[in-house]
This record gives structure tokens, sequence and C-alpha cells, in this order.
């Protein structure tokens, strides 16, 4: 095993650049001026911030941004190494600095809303657990409802993470949200059924029901959650983003959430709850979920699109037994199912605590990254939905949005504007950050851009 090299780095805490910046800097720099060659072995994060005298969390994202711009590579049990690249062209003397395309283009700053962090996950435990999968025989039949052995583990999950006291007989595996949004459009509603959407909401729900058959009736929502006293008498169906409304983050409190259930019992209505990323709190208590103030009338959606990665492809309905055993038999009459070897390396994940450790850490890391979001542009715009989740919503005036999100486009910062998750005419205006899939770096890049053109906008 090769030694790591012994970095001729130093950082300055009166220059006003952020430690973890000029870090980055200054490795980029060694790589391009040779200092560091390709194959190169660098200290472990530890060690690094050792000989820095910082925090290992600062060595930790320099790293990582160095990872996501393709400079490092990761080699498993060995450590960090320079990545094997084109030499680049070595600057012409000291201190003249020749500024030279990357070997990987750098992509844009994604700070749209909707996907989580995907780069950082327990590899060991990822590997055992499909170990674990491939040792198991496929499947000859399978059950609609999804392996008992998976209902299991994700009762106990929806106990330990929202303390909702359900069983194996309240779960059934599912494919993701978009899966149990159709299993369920397929159990409760049919042709010209009414079907109610939050509005501005979750486009794919809208999408799902249509497909279907059913009329989809826009339901208006204010800063906490859907309107109850605007909701139809005529609804089969409702469905809510109740915990962190998608997308302008409202929470439904709990007098609403009485209100809303009272409205279902005395209408008949279901209510589909999109539990879609409760699991993340910042500075709040949890609130309890609609299903479990009122079983009989709500159908809980979950998955671990946010918890670990959208490419995993589990997710869950939580429901009485009855309204379950209904959507069981259409999945089976439309020949829909959950891969069995992913269900049963999804289980493992949970029976090792893998899922819980994950997202312990992530809280954490998203939590930074909510941080600073709020910092870098709490003082320049009113921010809203940024106490759980992992978006939060910029208020910003009609006019100003287009150009805003525009010229962050044209700057190399990705979001999105409000008016993409209305079915009608726009009636709440602003710009939607997600800060999931982008690192903290990229994040507070990004907001930086955001904040100089909010400014802009708002003096011109």
């Amino acid at each position: 095993m090769r030694t790591a090299v012994d970095l001729p780095v130093s950082l300055s805490r009166d220059s006003g650049e952020p430690l973890t910046a000029q870090l980055t800097e200054r490795l980029r720099r060694a790589m391009l001026d040779g200092t560091l060659a390709p194959g190169e072995r660098l200290p472990s994060t530890r060690a690094l911030a050792t000989q820095l005298g910082v925090s290992r969390t600062v060595v930790t994202e320099a790293y990582q941004q160095l990872y996501a711009e393709g400079w490092l590579e990761g080699r498993h049990g060995s450590g960090t190494f320079v990545a094997d690249m084109e030499q680049a062209p070595r600057p012409p003397g000291r201190g003249a600095y020749v500024p030279v395309t990357p070997p990987r283009p750098i992509a844009a700053i994604d700070l749209t809303p909707g996907r989580p962090w995907v780069r950082d996950y327990d590899r060991a435990a990822w590997k055992r657990a499909w170990r674990r999968a491939a040792d198991l025989p496929p499947g000859d039949s399978p059950d609609p409802y999804g392996l008992p052995r998976l209902r299991e583990q994700l009762a106990e999950h929806l106990r330990r993470a929202r303390g909702m006291a359900v069983g194996p007989e309240n779960v059934l595996v599912t494919r993701g949200t978009g899966n149990g949004l159709d299993l369920c459009a397929l159990a409760l509603l049919g042709p010209g059924a009414r079907a109610g959407v939050e509005e501005p909401g979750y486009h794919a729900a809208r999408t799902v029901f249509a497909a279907r058959g059913a009329e989809v009736v826009p339901c208006p929502v204010d800063e906490s959650g859907v309107v109850v006293d605007a909701l139809p008498a005529d609804l089969r169906v409702l469905y809510t983003t109740p915990a962190h409304q998608y997308p302008l983050g409202g929470r439904l409190p709990i007098p609403r959430r009485e209100r809303l259930l009272a409205w279902a019992r005395s209408t008949g209505a279901v209510i589909v709850e999109d539990d879609y990323d409760a699991e993340f709190r910042y500075d709040v208590a949890p609130l309890p979920a609609l299903y479990g103030l009122d079983p009989s009338r709500v159908v809980l959606l979950g998955s671990l699109s946010k918890t670990l990665a959208p490419d995993v492809g589990v997710g869950w309905l939580v429901g009485e037994p009855e309204l379950l055993g209904r959507i069981a038999e259409w999945r089976e009459a439309v020949a829909d199912r959950t891969s069995g070897p992913v269900q049963q390396a999804v289980a493992t994940l949970l029976e090792h605590g893998d899922i819980d450790r994950h997202l312990r850490r992530m809280r954490l890391e998203y939590a930074r990254r909510r941080a600073a979001v709020v910092e870098i542009l709490g003082p320049v715009c009113r921010l809203s939905g940024d106490t759980a989740g992992l978006h939060v919503l910029a208020e910003l005036h009609a006019s100003l949005v287009p150009d805003v999100a525009e010229r962050a486009r044209a700057a190399g910062v990705l979001v999105d504007s409000t008016r993409q998750y209305h079915h009608g005419p726009a009636r709440l205006h602003g710009i939607v950050i997600g800060y999931g899939s982008a690192s903290l770096p990229d994040v507070r890049r990004g907001c930086r851009v955001l904040a100089g053109l909010i400014r802009d906008a708002g003096a011109a």
C-alpha cells in the first residue's frame, strides 16, 4: 500500500474565506500543477484535520467536493487517491496561475427539490444486504402484500421513525410513491370519480389519478397546508402532504388535521397521506401522522426514495387490513409486484439497523445544508418550509420569479419556480430550493448566487 503524501497545505483563519473552500481550492491547485500526481494517496480525513488544526468536517467536505468534481477516487479498504486523468499543463511559474478546464466537466449546481444525497452510504452494509438476497432462492408466487419478513421490518421501522403503532398486517410493500398512488387509484377510484390533489402540489399525483380515469380536482393550500374549508364534499379521494407540504413546505397543524379527518368521515372520502420526507425535521417536534389519528379514513404512502435513494425502488402503503385486501386483489389482477430480491436486500438493511444509522447520519448532514440556506437567503427574502424536509420556499413577488429563475439557470444554479406545481393559474409565488442532492459547498455557492440575484431584482 502506498504511503499517503505529506501535503504542503496551510489554511488561514483570517482570510474571510471558509476553511473548507480554502482547502478544496488548495488541493485542486495541487492536482492541477502536479504537486499531487495521479494515483497519489491522500491522508485520511482525521490525519489531515490533525495536521491542519481544523475539524474533521472541514476535510471531509473538501474531499466530498473533489470526489463530486472527479478529482478524487476511493478504493475500497485503501483510502482516497488522486483520480487517474490527463496531466494538466503546469503553470508557467510560481505564483502565475492559468485556469485549466478540469478533465471532467463540473456540472451545474442542482438545487431543484425532490432528490436526496446518494453519494454517502455504507458500502459494506449495501454489499452484505445483496449477498444475503443472492443466497435466497427466487420466489415462484409473488405475495401481493410483499415479503412477510420485510413487512415486519417496515412496521418496526415506522414505529421507531414515525411513532406509528402498526403491525405487518397494516403494511403492503410497493415499488415507491408512484406505484402506491397507482394502486390506490385502482382500488379507490374509477372513471369519472373525483380525486382531490393539493394546488400547488405534486404533479405525479395528478398524472396518476387522471391516467386511471379520475376527474382531478385542484384543492387550494396555504402556508400551513390544505385548506379544509375549501374542500368539495364529493371527493372520493384526497391526496395530501401534511408533514411537509410539497412544494410550499407547510406543516398541517393539529386542529386542521382534526378538521380534515372530520371532513373525511362526513363525506366518506379516503385521505391518501404522502409521508415522503417526514423523517427529516429541524428544531421542531414531529406531528403525528394522519393515519395514526384515524386509520379508518387514511392510507399512508411512504418510500425509501428520500431516506436512502430513489433507485432502490421500495415503498409501502399503510392501511387497515380490509382496504389493503382490496388493493392486493387489484394488484394481483394487473400482475403488479415488487422485486423479491430487492425486498430481501432492504429487509436485511433494516434488520441490521443500517437504514436507521444512515437516517441519523443524513439528518445531521441535511441540517447543516438547511442551516446554510437559511443563513444566506434568510436576510434577503422570506423563507417558509424550513423546519422539515429537504427543500424550502423563497417567497418572491410574482413579477420577480421568472427573471430570478432564468438568471440563476444562466449562472449555473438550477431551481424550480412555484409555477411548475400549479395545475391552473399560479396563486403563490417563489423559488423552490432543494438542498438534498447538492453538497454543502455547492449549496452555499448556489445560495450566494441566488441571494445576489434576489437583491438585484429587488433593487431594480
